[in-house]
């Protein structure tokens, strides 16, 4: 069993993580669970990270650079060819080293190790306004060039003046949905199969966003009473946005209208039904490997050993102890040791992701320096 090597000046944590989280070093025989994880399916997705980086493409949400390490590790991951999850276990163990992420005096909530889950929508849709569909999915503004840096994010109307028509002359509709819950939770999730009516399927793909912050609505019901805790979830979530009504100076649409954030999309046409949507780094999502997180704090690729219990589709919590791979963030991923899950896409995975809520602990799985081919 390799030893974990000593952090390289480049490795080391930014002041921005140090503020936040320490390191501790740690070596695999001790993550819990380790030796019981499909390796094999882990190095499948990193790879497509590698891949991602060796083509030399911006990412779709730029975050931290990846450091010379990891780009030296996927010069050799673009060329191993593990066979089974014993093979390329020990090449992760090789090649990287463990570090649990730990809470620094004070932290914030999400910095102490916190989960939540997120997928791919599936509903039905129009390319024309009719009266089943009354809800746009808007483009990016046509004036607004598109950035995926954090720094030069421009500051658009907020959702409530986007639903008033701050943009009506800037932007044009995507694809209508039902109503206002449905467009929410496109933008909440990220991505989006629509249905149409002729059968057809228009992939939505994440395009840009107004520049404000998110506030979760499902905690404002929480904390307002006006659903219990034990019962939140997103079925009971959108259920009673529509109970509470969504047209003008309803209490639905005030919801609604509390996460100031709003996601312009685009339609995408090069994606299979059998395909994943697309990250922030600009790959394809994995079911159960793919999670999102800060990108201000970590660069996509870095794979996480996550040790928690999560429920299953029955509710019953069971662990959850597996490698996964940075590729994915979004505007309410912040903290140290905060995760976004990717379930998969449809109803099945929503119902699993909208019920993630759970604390657990963080492992980051930081390259080794100076080891060369196996």
């Amino acid at each position: 069993m390799a030893a974990p090597a000593s952090l390289s000046a480049e490795n080391l944590p930014s002041p921005e993580l140090a503020a936040r989280a320490r390191l501790h070093e740690m070596t695999f025989d001790k993550l819990p669970g380790f030796a019981g994880d499909d390796h094999l399916a882990a190095w499948t997705t990193l790879r497509k990270s590698c891949e991602r980086l060796s083509e030399a493409a911006p990412s779709i949400r730029i975050g931290q650079a990846p450091t010379s390490a990891f780009q030296a590790f996927c010069a050799v991951a673009l060329t191993a060819k593990p066979t089974d999850a014993r093979s390329a276990r020990a090449l992760i163990e090789r090649y990287f080293a463990p570090w649990r992420i730990e809470p620094i005096a004070g932290a914030d909530p999400y910095d102490r190790g916190f989960l939540t889950g997120y997928y791919e929508p599936e509903v039905a849709g129009s390319l024309e306004r009719s009266e089943a569909f009354q809800e746009p999915i808007l483009s990016l503004p046509d004036d607004i060039a598109y950035t995926s840096s954090i720094a030069s994010q421009p500051v658009l109307p907020t959702r409530e003046e986007i639903d008033k028509g701050a943009l009506a002359q800037r932007t044009r509709p995507v694809v209508w949905v039902r109503d206002g819950i449905e467009a929410f939770m496109i933008h909440v999730q990220g991505s989006a199969r629509i249905r149409l009516p002729d059968g057809r399927l228009l992939r939505l793909a994440y395009a840009g966003r107004n520049g404000h912050p998110y506030t979760s609505i499902g905690k404002i019901l929480v904390d307002t009473g006006a659903i219990a805790a034990a019962d939140m979830s997103l079925a009971r979530l959108k259920q009673w946005v529509r109970d509470n009504g969504q047209s003008e100076g309803e209490a639905g649409r005030t919801l609604l209208r509390n996460n100031r954030s709003y996601v312009f999309y685009k339609a995408i046409d090069n994606l299979g039904e059998d395909q994943g949507p697309i990250g922030g780094e600009g790959v394809e999502l994995t079911p159960l490997r793919s999670i999102a997180v800060d990108r201000s704090l970590w660069h996509y690729g870095l794979p996480f050993w996550i040790d928690a219990d999560l429920p299953d589709a029955h509710g019953r919590s069971k662990p959850f102890r597996r490698l996964m791979i940075a590729q994915d963030t979004g505007t309410a991923i912040v903290g140290a040791a905060r995760a976004d899950i990717f379930y998969g896409t449809g109803d099945k995975a929503g119902a699993l992701a909208g019920d993630i809520r759970h604390t657990g602990d963080f492992y980051v799985l930081l390259p080794r320096t100076g080891v060369g081919a196996p």
